[in-house]
């Protein structure tokens, strides 16, 4: 925390102060540690210590593991936002270029278009939905 140099009697202390925890202070006096009693009235502390329990972690938790790919072609949103008005229903046929959905993203809509042929096999979302970058829209066969 602090530290401080002192001279008596002409001797030299290097003193640093570690730590205090209510009227014990944890110290060091050149180089050589000390807990030391503070003669003072304690200070109540009004901000309780938290204290918690270590989390342990579940058998299998925090471990990647790799998901069936739905098949297809994914359309995914190109940023956050909420679903506007969806074009388009579940077996369409759609060409490279058309517009699937309306998204509201930004106080503006944007259109999202499909970026290759095919069919629509899933529609993962519905109007009014919010949506984050990167979430899967559609499926296409």
């Amino acid at each position: 925390m602090k530290k401080f140099d002192f001279s008596i009697n002409g001797n030299k202390y290097h003193v640093h102060i570690k730590d205090i925890d209510e009227n014990i202070a944890s110290i060091e006096v050149n180089g050589t540690p000390y807990s030391v009693e503070i003669e003072q009235e304690v200070k109540k502390v009004k901000t309780p210590k938290l204290i918690r329990n270590e989390v342990k972690p579940k058998p299998g938790e925090g471990q990647i593991v790799k998901k069936q790919s739905a098949g297809g072609h994914q359309i995914q949103a190109p940023l956050p936002g909420n679903i506007f008005k969806i074009l388009i229903k579940e077996g369409d046929t759609v060409k490279k270029g058309d517009t699937l959905l309306i998204m509201e993203a930004m106080k503006m809509e944007n259109n999202v278009m499909t970026d290759k042929d095919g069919t629509v096999k899933e529609i993962k979302v519905k109007e009014g939905d919010a949506v984050l970058q990167s979430d899967v829209l559609i499926i296409l066969e």
